[in-house]
């Protein structure tokens, strides 16, 4: 894939005419889309092909199940917006393949972000700045994001993984597990990106930041300003814009931010849970513009702005996370009491009390800008590098105690 897009942008940049300079970036795009497709879709497609096909009293079809390369995701995205760019001439074509296969296995955020974009990093792969101060810097910004992954989300993962696992929870055990996960997949996915960052310092790479306390937005809008920020600017850049971004009337836009978004989320997996998540986010950013939501912090009432908002996110990660459409379905019955309200007996002594712990730590931790910008960086040297020893020496503690535990973007 990295050569075939290496060769059909530098035919994108030198084609005699524009008509095949378009045809080149076209190709490119297409070929690593049918990549992804094939790798990423092709039994999704095929399952529901045989649903169909078995509904219709027909033999399915019979097709060996295709195994997903690690990564192809991020790197079919670094890809395409390489083809783009060149094409666009807004970024400088790799000198040499070899320049580019270096972007395209660059390995610390490869497998899970963040999204990186070659003219980001061109410069970089020519000359960089190595020093003991940068690398210490990485240093304390890898063992940060480990001690979020280890210690935060790995803690709270077995509650939500056993509430999700339940066929009818009642409306505590339903909100206590879509607040833990919600909980574990900000920790968990801003932590491997704090650790990429933290490995791209420690060789001379600065990478783009990919959160920005996404919990404490005023709408959803301003969400995926603050949430998976290369995935949502690339979504921006390579999509949203092209299919007309706001430059085609009310109607239209609405239309592209709801595409977008049902694009951006089935991007993330082969599922009809994932297609709902994007129509649901798609939809209130949809909603959110025609209440003349453009340039504003938000259209919804001040005093209810940042908890509608949380709301608003904790409800879609319910369908994001859940196996199937039935199971999130009988996750939201649970929210609103179909299902009894307190917690059950069979529940409740599997509830530990560190889980409840780390997860209000957790959820004082996401909220924390509203009250202040401390951060552990601002201690003096000597404390600050004691507080960065006892987090790593807990998070390595914890990690010889635990089982085998991916990262949850690893899966998309």
């Amino acid at each position: 894939m990295s050569a075939f897009s290496f060769y059909m942008a530098k035919a994108a940049l030198t084609a005699p005419t524009q008509h095949w300079r378009k045809r080149a970036m076209i190709t490119g795009v297409t070929g690593d889309l049918l990549c992804l497709g094939y790798f990423k879709y092709a039994n999704f497609f095929v399952d529901n092909a045989n649903g169909i096909l078995t509904f219709a009293g027909s033999d399915g079809l019979s097709v060996a199940d295709v195994l997903l390369p690690i990564g192809i995701s991020f790197h079919t995205f670094q890809s395409i917006s390489y083809v783009i760019d060149v094409y666009r001439k807004d970024a400088p074509p790799a000198r040499r393949l070899v320049d580019f296969l270096a972007f395209g296995a660059l390995f610390p955020q490869l497998i899970a972000g963040p999204v990186l974009r070659y003219k980001d990093l061109a410069n970089q792969f020519v000359e960089r700045s190595h020093s003991l101060e940068l690398f210490t810097k990485g240093v304390y910004r890898f063992f940060l994001g480990l001690a979020m992954k280890v210690l935060i989300a790995d803690s709270v993962s077995p509650l939500a993984d056993r509430i999700f696992a339940l066929p009818n929870p009642t409306f505590f055990e339903s909100w206590l597990g879509a607040l833990a996960y919600t909980f574990q997949l900000f920790f968990d996915f801003a932590g491997y990106s704090a650790m990429a960052i933290g490995l791209g310092l420690m060789i001379g790479f600065q990478f783009i930041e990919n959160f920005n306390s996404p919990y404490i937005s005023r709408s959803i809008t301003e969400f995926w300003q603050r949430w998976h920020i290369s995935l949502s600017t690339w979504l921006r850049d390579y999509l949203y814009i092209p299919l007309g971004g706001n430059r085609r009337g009310k109607k239209r836009t609405y239309v592209n931010l709801v595409l977008t978004m049902v694009l951006g989320g089935f991007w993330h997996g082969a599922n009809w849970t994932f297609l709902i998540w994007g129509i649901w986010h798609g939809g209130i950013m949809a909603l959110e513009r025609a209440m003349g939501g453009k340039g504003k912090d938000t259209v919804w009432p001040k005093t209810i702005a940042l908890p509608l908002t949380f709301l608003l996110v904790v409800l879609g990660w319910v369908v994001f996370r859940a196996p199937d459409l039935s199971s999130a379905f009988a996750m939201y019955g649970g929210m609103i009491g179909l299902n009894g309200i307190a917690i059950t007996p069979n529940v409740a002594w599997q509830i530990q009390t560190s889980e409840l712990v780390l997860m209000a730590c957790a959820g004082v931790l996401c909220f924390m800008p509203l009250f202040t910008s401390w951060h552990i960086d601002r201690l003096a040297p000597k404390w600050k590098a004691t507080a960065y020893i006892i987090l790593t020496v807990l998070a390595v503690t914890r990690m010889a105690s635990q089982s085998y535990s991916p990262f949850l973007y690893f899966q998309f």
